[in-house]
């Protein structure tokens, strides 16, 4: 479903310069404006969850691991 964007506040120089380069290209503002937020998106690739992963490891202090084991046998004989 599409959504609508609003871009608030921008320079004169820069609407000008969006309307030149739309003009170009033979497209609206609107679709030249959609494309390059496609374009500049495209380009930005999205981290795999093995990356994202790696890096909250980093982040992450290391702390002693007590085997799943371990703790099923404490849990038993503390009965």
């Amino acid at each position: 479903m599409p959504r609508n964007l609003q871009v608030r506040n921008l320079e004169d120089d820069l609407v000008a310069r969006l309307k030149r380069r739309a003009a170009r290209h033979g497209r609206s503002m609107e679709a030249e404006h959609r494309e390059i937020l496609r374009q500049a998106l495209s380009a930005e690739a999205e981290p795999s969850f093995r990356e994202l992963a790696a890096k909250l490891r980093e982040l992450t202090p290391p702390v002693p691991q007590t085997p799943a084991e371990t703790l099923q046998r404490e849990g038993r004989d503390e009965r």
